[in-house]
């Protein structure tokens, strides 16, 4: 925005965020690809833009993303909460 001209202020953008964000989330979903039944949950620690995280990845057989999660901390309910957001969406699909 800044390129542009724009000045925006960055409570602005989290406005858009949370605004945009589950909107944007239901459109992918809806040009997703199917996944397998069966699929694994890996988590790695990486480094994004200099700061270290924990990344959740759900994958099918196939080697195929069936979703993720990108955190600071190591913290279980996080894991909890994605394991059983990953497993609630693809229930069925098969």
């Amino acid at each position: 925005m800044k390129m542009r001209g724009v000045s925006v202020d960055h409570a602005t953008i989290q406005r858009w965020v949370y605004k945009f964000t589950p909107l944007l989330e239901s459109e992918m979903k809806k040009r997703k690809g199917r996944v397998g039944t069966s699929w694994r949950l890996d988590e790695t620690y990486i480094k994004v833009k200099g700061i270290w995280c924990y990344l959740y990845r759900a994958v099918d057989k196939s080697g195929h993303t069936v979703d993720f999660l990108l955190t600071r901390k190591r913290l279980r309910i996080s894991a909890q909460s994605f394991l059983i957001k990953a497993i609630s969406n693809n229930s069925g699909q098969e």
